[in-house]
């Protein structure tokens, strides 16, 4: 869509431009579109908790998807998968990790009983398809599967638990759909603008684009749950954060790499094995934390150390440029 930009991202005040506004736009187009949708799903009747198990779920995770969409179009399968290994690690060691320091993150038996052993089987099996050198188109849809599993049964979990109060406001039809184009008009702009800028400024730097793929790209991806999550913390909300953080973790897998997955095979890199290992450590960790102490908690210490281990695997990565 941008390529007749290409020949100004020679100029590294543009690059940069690029890439700061795409993320603008695709998490600014993530905020309308979800808010859209939900406005317009309440207005036709759509119960609080379809909403939340669908447009808002799917919302979270519409910047790596768009991503990752414009990614495997374009060839860049490398930038497809660290996009999502890359979110799901600073999710899980960063996001989480900064979380708990603010504030215990206190889990749900929900979250234990589903979400936890379900992100968890989600980076085990990324771990065991980087061990076969990539994901191929079949393993793609075993992904799939396991989301429409997932979403299943969270489903009638959810249907179980006690009328919640609503929490969605209906939406005037016009403003509702003025919002989805303008958010999916934002979405698929940013996504152009920071995969063609990432692949050049990996190109400038003499990286690769799994490098970019793991920090600029996934920390811009993960821009949402970091916000959301610390914002929990402060008003003493702390297990918003964790549902936030392994939702969108389920998703990315599941959901994102299995369509991306489906469209193109996405072989091997350098170090896929190593960042299909963190992103199943993290969410193992975090298992291990919650089922060790009375309070079922993150603690505050349990945050440091998960901050401390991305710290050394980032430097790491790094180092073996």
């Amino acid at each position: 869509m941008f390529d007749f930009l290409i020949p100004l991202f020679d100029n590294p005040w543009i690059l940069a431009a690029a890439l700061i506004f795409g993320l603008v736009f695709l998490v600014k187009g993530a905020d309308w579109l979800v808010d859209g949708a939900s406005g317009l799903a309440k207005r036709i009747g759509v119960s609080d908790l379809v909403i939340g198990l669908t447009v808002v779920a799917f919302g979270t995770s519409m910047p790596e998807f768009v991503v990752n969409m414009v990614s495997v179009s374009d060839g860049s399968t490398d930038l497809a998968v660290t996009n999502i290994l890359g979110s799901n690690i600073i999710n899980t060691f960063v996001i989480l990790g900064l979380t708990a320091v603010v504030c215990p993150v206190v889990s749900q038996h929900t979250s234990r009983l589903i979400d936890i052993p379900m992100a968890t089987i989600a980076g085990v099996l990324v771990l065991a398809f980087a061990w076969t050198g990539g994901i191929s188109r079949w393993e793609a849809v075993a992904l799939l599967v396991m989301f429409v599993v997932y979403m299943v049964v969270t489903f009638f979990m959810g249907r179980n638990k006690d009328k919640e109060e609503e929490t969605v406001a209906p939406m005037p039809v016009w403003r509702a759909l003025l919002l989805i184009a303008t958010g999916l008009c934002g979405l698929v702009a940013g996504g152009e603008m920071i995969v063609k800028s990432a692949v050049h400024i990996a190109t400038d730097l003499g990286v690769s684009e799994a490098i970019i793929g793991l920090t600029v790209v996934a920390l811009g991806t993960s821009l949402p749950e970091l916000a959301t999550s610390v914002v929990a913390a402060i008003r003493k909300n702390s297990d918003i954060a964790l549902g936030n953080v392994l939702g969108s973790n389920i998703f990315n897998v599941f959901l994102v790499l299995g369509v991306s997955g489906a469209i193109q095979t996405l072989p091997a890199y350098k170090g896929f094995v190593l960042d299909s290992l963190m992103a199943a450590l993290g969410c193992a960790l975090v298992w291990l934390f919650v089922e060790t102490n009375k309070r079922k908690e993150v603690k505050r210490w349990e945050g440091a150390l998960l901050l401390i281990v991305y710290a050394a695997y980032l430097s790491y990565r790094l180092i073996m440029l």
